[in-house]
């Protein structure tokens, strides 16, 4: 797939991908807000912020993919992780 000009609107898969994105920063976000202590917290944080800003300029459909793929992974072993903190 080419990159597309700036100008143009995204497609619609492009809208979703981002949209697929925004959900999970905002999912891994609140989950870190359930780390007890500060310090890790704020490390996750800017750990996450760190990462969706270096592939934010990612235009390739499979990395782009990937990339969500892994996300969510990370995600559900953080949340598995509060789960046992909690218990």
């Amino acid at each position: 797939a080419a990159e597309r000009p700036p100008d143009l609107p995204p497609s619609s898969s492009q809208f979703l991908r981002r949209q697929q994105v925004l959900q999970l920063y905002r999912k891994i976000l609140r989950a870190i807000r359930q780390v007890p202590a500060e310090a890790d917290r704020q490390y996750l944080k800017d750990w996450t912020r760190e990462e969706f800003r270096r592939n934010k300029d990612a235009t390739e459909e499979d990395a782009i993919r990937m990339m969500i793929t892994q996300g969510n992974m990370q995600l559900q072993e953080l949340q598995r992780t509060l789960k046992l903190a909690k218990s």
